[in-house]
């Protein structure tokens, strides 16, 4: 077997060789073609591992006969070493070629604190740069990358179906002359999790003999990786499939609550129609429901019906696939609740303090007393003040009456 990896031997040399991009060849193709008229300097794809985001950079370069400046994302730590990797070539035009791409990998890579300078640095290229320049990135959506973002236009890739895997697979698998079976391409396709780049590899690692079987499969891990919640939404509003829809959130990071919220601010820009939108909002507010219930009681089992509200239920509640093409948002409504819960202490402190004086319930002076204390407090300083001192409020319940 030769030395050289497989993903480079058969990487994609055109657009053509690409598969389940079409929509987003598309619109970079059109963005590098068009850079100069078009108002915004950069390109952001953005997509699961292994579903073909830098090769197919490489094959467009490859097919425009463009030069291409290729960096990780990682050297981007301040803007010397930006200038280091970068400098001159974003301004210079190639001798050799008719064109040039700047293309600059793995935005993820530009980690946290130590490389507080990297977003900046990368805005500053973004600006200046002569060519069309092309950022890649698995989740974009962290806050840190908002001034990227913001900068660029914004192209989605999807994740592989398995079947799209399990055709390169076999391509592979004939230009390499290893013996093999459709069940055990298909299942190291189906274990990839829709990363191609990941199958490809793992199919050179185990056919060394010049053989696959299902035997040398089963010596895998399953690829659990951990999905951007932006798939995971995707899955649930693109997805009429049960089966597609039941596991979406199985693999993010973010709480259910957030979750929740996710499918809450993108609804209305998915489901245009008022009768779907209305099915999947009713199976969101039971989501919620068991939810709350799990929050008040701590009786976990009611996860599988958060669960099933909000992924099958949801999913299954439009008559039929939405066609068009959205950029899911990050809800703002987490900040909302944050300043609407600091707002509801500084009341219920206020509450509990009277209620003590009054040898009453917390929840009655929220109501009955606390509206008065408020009018007290922007109307009547001497009395505020008298009212502060005897229950002892702080500066900052002062301050919140008062407003």
């Amino acid at each position: 077997m030769e030395s050289q990896p497989w993903t480079r031997k058969y990487c994609p040399s055109s657009l053509g060789d690409v598969i389940g991009q079409d929509l987003a060849l598309k619109k970079v193709r059109q963005f590098v073609e068009g850079y100069k008229k078009s108002r915004k300097k950069a390109l952001l794809v953005y997509g699961p591992v292994g579903c073909g985001k830098t090769s197919s950079i490489h094959a467009l370069a490859k097919e425009l006969q463009y030069e291409i400046l290729e960096v990780n994302a990682s050297d981007f730590r301040n803007e010397a070493g930006l200038n280091e990797k970068v400098g001159a070539a974003s301004q210079q035009m190639s001798l050799f070629s008719s064109g040039k791409i700047i293309l600059v990998d793995e935005l993820d890579g530009i980690a946290g604190r130590e490389d507080r300078g990297g977003v900046s640095a990368l805005v500053k290229l973004i600006a200046k740069s002569s060519f069309p320049l092309i950022i890649t990135a698995n989740d974009p959506w962290h806050k840190k990358f908002n001034s990227v973002r913001k900068s660029c236009e914004m192209v989605e890739y999807s994740s592989l179906d398995y079947r799209q895997t399990e055709a390169i697979l076999k391509k592979v698998c004939l230009g390499e002359k290893i013996k093999t079976d459709d069940p055990s391409i298909k299942t190291l396709a189906l274990r990839s999790g829709g990363d191609l780049r990941g199958a490809i590899t793992d199919l050179q690692m185990l056919a060394t003999g010049g053989k696959l079987t299902k035997r040398d499969i089963d010596t895998l891990d399953g690829r659990n990786r951990e999905e951007s919640i932006v798939q995971a939404v995707k899955k649930v509003l693109k997805s009429t499939d049960e089966g597609i829809a039941r596991g979406a959130f199985d693999n993010v990071s973010e709480d259910i609550k957030e979750c929740l919220l996710w499918l809450d601010e993108n609804l209305p820009r998915e489901y245009t129609n008022p009768k779907d939108l209305a099915r999947a909002y009713y199976m969101l507010s039971m989501a919620d429901l068991f939810y709350g219930r799990i929050r008040r009681w701590q009786y976990w089992r009611y996860l599988v019906y958060v669960n099933a509200f909000s992924t099958i239920g949801v999913a299954t509640a439009k008559e039929k696939r939405y066609s068009h093409e959205i950029n899911y948002q990050r809800t703002g409504r987490l900040l909302k609740l944050y300043i609407a819960n600091m707002k509801y202490r500084k009341r219920l402190s206020i509450a509990q303090k009277m209620a003590e004086k009054l040898h009453s319930s917390a929840r009655k002076e929220v109501q009955k007393t606390v509206p008065y204390l408020k009018i007290i407090f922007k109307g009547n300083k001497r009395a505020a003040k008298q009212i502060a001192e005897e229950l002892e409020l702080s500066a900052d319940e002062a301050a919140w009456l008062a407003r």
